[in-house]
This record gives structure tokens, sequence and C-alpha cells, in this order.
């Protein structure tokens, strides 16, 4: 199996088109035509992942957070990212990072989160804007079914928990094709007025180029009219952080206890108790501050992130309870998942789970 099959699967799990524009995701080291050896997950690429993987003798890494984030000017070994990467492409070492990919997807780092909390009805906390097209097309009735089931098995027609959706309308369309046409119904230079169906679908975006193909690959006319809009709505499946709720209600400090446990925190920083119990909770893995507004809005009794500075703890205006209860722990279980993943989509070859803790943060 070569490298660029095993990304086809990792694309699968965390669409690249899902990252975030500040991102660096994909495959950031490596030669993706090389046979891989084998697998191993991690949480980090470090230096010392590097050195596990080529003692377990695999020549690719899927990391979650990317090594390598903003542009090298030099790669002389002097910090720890140089360090890593040398020794990467010494030993033929490809590296893959999925990060926010995997972040906006609805199963992926805020999904595994609220499950490790036995969260229940979740659902994003900031769906993804802008990032829904639509595509209005013309046919011929008799060719109007095959059309639309082209469109849809390119992944046009999903709306939340609905797929195949279209809209479909009757009119008249007319045509003349000069002495270069050759036209489906009719003869050149002759004024053709006919029934035509109007088919309506939505997708997301970065699938357009899959749309075009299977529409004009399936459509009857020899030249296919169609338009294509950008929809200004969100995408309720894709997006950062996730709001759900306990089974059971807990008070404030029993359910920061809890946290603690299932997450495996050293310690968790968090505003004033507000004194009401925790019901709805939201939480975004990894840094989060940014969303602490947006949990208000919902209508959580607690936020669950990291990475808080002194005053964005003030932001809580006694509405909820913010708690930081650190970056690696709030992703924790991510790297689990991505090799149940990988085991599952590929069988007989080795994905192996890093052994390594690479959290920085230690506690006393």
């Amino acid at each position: 199996m070569k490298i660029k099959e095993i990304i086809s699967v990792l694309e699968e799990m965390a669409p690249l088109a899902y990252a975030e524009d500040f991102d660096n995701v994909g495959l950031l080291v490596g030669d993706q035509d090389v046979e891989a050896t084998g697998i191993l997950v991690c949480h980090d690429a470090l230096e010392n992942i590097i050195d596990e993987a080529i003692a377990k003798n695999c020549n690719l890494v899927v990391c979650f957070h990317p090594i390598l984030f903003s542009g090298l000017k030099k790669i002389t070994g002097k910090n720890y990212v140089e360090r890593a990467i040398i020794k990467a492409i010494k030993n033929d070492i490809a590296i893959y990072a999925v990060h926010t990919a995997l972040d906006n997807h609805q199963e992926g780092v805020n999904k595994i989160f609220s499950d490790a909390l036995g969260l229940v009805n979740t659902k994003i906390l900031i769906p993804k804007q802008n990032f829904i097209r639509k595509l209005v097309t013309f046919t011929i009735p008799e060719n109007a079914e095959e059309l639309r089931n082209a469109l849809f098995d390119a992944g046009a027609g999903n709306i939340g928990n609905y797929e195949n959706c279209s809209f479909n309308s009757k009119g008249i369309g007319t045509y003349m094709g000069n002495e270069h046409s050759n036209p489906q119904i009719g003869e050149r230079f002759e004024f053709v007025q006919g029934d035509e169906i109007k088919i309506e679908v939505t997708f997301e975006k970065h699938l357009e180029n899959k749309i075009l193909k299977a529409l004009f690959k399936s459509h009857a006319y020899e030249e296919v009219a169609y338009e294509i809009y950008e929809l200004q709505n969100q995408h309720q499946n894709v997006g950062l952080g996730m709001i759900g709720e306990l089974k059971n209600p807990m008070t404030q400090e029993d359910f920061l206890l809890f946290v603690k446990e299932k997450m495996q925190c050293g310690g968790i920083r968090h505003s004033n108790f507000t004194g009401g119990t925790i019901t709805k909770v939201a939480v975004l893995g990894g840094a989060g501050s940014f969303a602490i507004k947006n949990a208000i809005q919902a209508g959580a009794d607690v936020y669950l992130t990291a990475d808080l500075k002194y005053h964005q703890f003030y932001e809580a205006e006694n509405k909820l309870l913010l708690a930081d209860i650190g970056h690696f722990e709030s992703e924790r279980y991510t790297k689990n998942y991505i090799v149940e993943y990988l085991r599952k989509k590929i069988l007989n070859f080795a994905v192996i789970l890093s052994e390594e803790n690479s959290n920085p943060v230690k506690y006393l």
C-alpha cells in the first residue's frame, strides 16, 4: 500500500477542505508515492516520535498537531521543529497532520471530547459559514432522474441528516444551434422549444469539481447550462466546538471533578461558581477562548476548553462556568480515534498508537 492510498483514507476521515484557512494540514513531509511500511499515530510529531517510528518500522507518522505550522527559512536543527523535520527526512519518514480538518468534523475532536463525557443530543457549537454552494441546471424530463442520481453520487444533495435532496420544477426551454452545433433535439438553425426540468441541489464547496464532472458526464445536452451560487447559510454538520447535555445534572463542583477524572487533567482552572447546576455543556478542544460568547449564546451551563488567559475568565459574566482543562487534555483521545478509524479502514496493516506522551505541560 502506498502512502497516497492511506492519505485518501485520512481525507475521508478529515477532509482537508474542512480545515481553517490559517492551518497547515495534509502531507507535510515525505513522498506520497512510496510504499508504506507502517503507520504511527501521535498527538505531536516530535523528535522522539520520529525515533519511535524508526524503531517500529513505520515510515508514515500521522499526527494531530502540524509540526510545521509557519514557514521555515532555514533548517539547521536549532529548535525542536527543525530537529524533527531533519530526522524525518533523513530516515524517509512522511508526516501527515489532520488538526482543524478533524476539529471541524462532526465526528471529530469535539465529538470525541463530548463522548468521553457521555454527552447526549450533541450538535456543532459554531457551524461553518460560506461553505455550501448551490448548483442549478436544466435538462429534458427523460434525463432528469439519471442526472439527479449522478449529482447525488458525486456528493450533492446532503442537508443535515438527509441525503438525495433536490428541488425540481417544470418549465419551457428554448435554443437554436449554429453551424457548429450538434443538438440532441432538433436541427441546426432550428428554433427549438420544449419541456425542461430545472434541478437545484446544494453541495459542500470542495466538491465542486467532482459535481461538475458528474454534471457534464450525465447531462443530455451538448452544451450544459448551469449556475453555481455561494450560499450564506451555515453548515450544521461542519464547524468548531460542540454542545450537548448530561444525562443526569450535576453540581458545578462535582462536574469539574468528573471532568478531571474523565479527561485525566493535572488541574482545572475555572471561573467563579455561579451556584447553578450543570446540564448543558459546551466543549471546544484546544485553544477556544474565541468561542466563549458562542457558548453563552447557546445557553451552556459550562464551557470546557483550554488556553484561557487571565482576563478571559471575566467574560463568564456569571452567565456560565468557564473551565480551562488543558490543551493536551481536551484533545487527549483524538489519536485513539484516528487509530481506530484507520484499523477499520485498512486491514492487515500495521497501525500503531504512539506510546509517547507529548504533553509539554507538567503539574506538581
